[in-house]
């Protein structure tokens, strides 16, 4: 297999390649591609093009545009595949950032040094506001994008490779979590009982539940005489609307087991709600929201959020999201020496591998500790004996030279 270069104007090259014989007229095809840049460059696009030709692996250019791809991605394999919420986050990340500044690059002409370029400049000036960079974190989620969109490329026959492959992202910094700390539950649980939504915020401490999660709860989830609850399903709110939808995950589909006085608050909290129901004239179903309004009707998740907020202030204590209420209760659990297992089973992780990386930094001296519980987990008299030895035998002349 042959293949030639010719410069067409500064700074721009043109290379033919034979692509083989048409099988159908037995002419042969030759298949042009315009380089831009040195003739270094142009030489190497060539050799790479004839190395794929013979390895077999070569794939005809394509006129689709990068953000002609992202937006197909989107549409047919992010949509099908991935939660409404990922899905959303997917699509606003490729419309506000990603196609603005990569979306008129040919998909097969995409490199290394594109990606490079873009993250250098959103770190320095990506606000769609134009008040600043992006977090690394935010620039480390575009990357995972654009590596997904362009693996799914490879897999259809788009591309060759996957060069964000071949592209480190910034790397973030780790935050210390917020958490409500155990000192502050009794002050913040005495200004939620004045509050809207304190049987709310007492299930969402007492068992880390996303806050989706918990204005998706039905009483038919919640088994009060085993002292349970079944995560089946979560509420999402998209454009004003509110519906329900599969939970984060395979492993977000769990039971979370009650304490005594939690399952206590929600058995009165249950009979008040039957007895409101009765004056409405509509008795309370099993299918019916466990936290809702009077009527039935679903919570607005911003309006308990700002709720949440108003009760901080109340209390005096620091503010944090509501979210936060979740990383409190696997921050206490862990304290507590509850074992990272169950509390991953708790929160609903995917792997304990995630609980472990988000938390252990909460955890300080757990290394101190595994070794004082290595020491009592042996015979106290032969650990004694071993160190008897060591003081008798005393220092070595080595060690007394040094």
């Amino acid at each position: 297999m042959k293949g030639h270069m010719k410069q067409r104007s500064k700074g721009s090259w043109t290379i033919w390649v034979d692509v083989g014989r048409d099988p159908e007229t037995g002419k042969r095809k030759q298949q042009t591609l315009t380089v831009r840049g040195t003739k270094r460059d142009a030489e190497r696009e060539l050799r790479e093009l004839l190395h794929s030709l013979e390895a077999g692996s070569y794939i005809k250019p394509s006129r689709i545009t990068l953000g002609q791809w992202l937006e197909q991605w989107c549409q047919s394999y992010v949509a099908i595949h991935c939660s409404a919420r990922t899905a959303e986050s997917y699509q606003s990340e490729v419309r506000r950032h990603l196609t603005p500044i990569l979306g008129r690059i040919l998909l097969p002409q995409l490199q290394p040094q594109h990606l490079e370029n873009y993250y250098s400049q959103a770190l320095i000036k990506g606000r769609v506001d134009g008040k600043g960079g992006l977090s690394a974190r935010t620039v480390q989620y575009h990357h995972r994008i654009l590596s997904e969109a362009l693996s799914h490329a490879v897999k259809m026959g788009f591309l060759a490779r996957n060069v964000a492959e071949a592209v480190a992202p910034p790397r973030a910094e780790r935050k210390n979590l917020a958490n409500l700390a155990p000192e502050n539950v009794p002050n913040f649980l005495e200004a939620a009982r004045e509050a809207p939504y304190y049987e709310l915020f007492y299930t969402a401490l007492w068992t880390g539940m996303r806050l989706g999660e918990l204005l998706g709860l039905r009483w038919c989830d919640v088994d009060l005489d085993m002292a349970s609850i079944s995560v089946v399903q979560a509420l999402y709110k998209r454009c004003g609307v509110c519906k329900m939808i599969e939970p984060k995950s395979s492993r977000s589909r769990r039971r979370i087991a009650l304490s005594p006085s939690l399952a206590l608050l929600l058995r009165q909290y249950k009979a008040d709600q039957q007895a409101q129901r009765i004056l409405l004239g509509e008795p309370l179903a099993d299918s019916g929201l466990v936290f809702s309004h009077i009527d039935g009707k679903p919570l607005d998740p911003g309006v308990v959020s700002h709720t949440f907020a108003k009760v901080l202030r109340k209390a005096g204590l620091p503010h944090i999201r509501f979210h936060d209420l979740r990383h409190s209760h696997a921050t206490l659990l862990l304290k507590a020496g509850i074992h990272p297992k169950i509390v991953s089973e708790r929160l609903g992780h995917a792997n304990i591998g995630i609980t472990l990386d988000t938390y252990s930094h909460v955890l300080p001296g757990l290394q101190e500790r595994a070794a004082e519980r290595f020491d009592e987990m042996l015979e106290p008299g032969v650990i004694a004996e071993d160190v008897s030895k060591m003081l008798a035998k005393g220092p070595s002349l080595d060690s007394v030279g040094r």
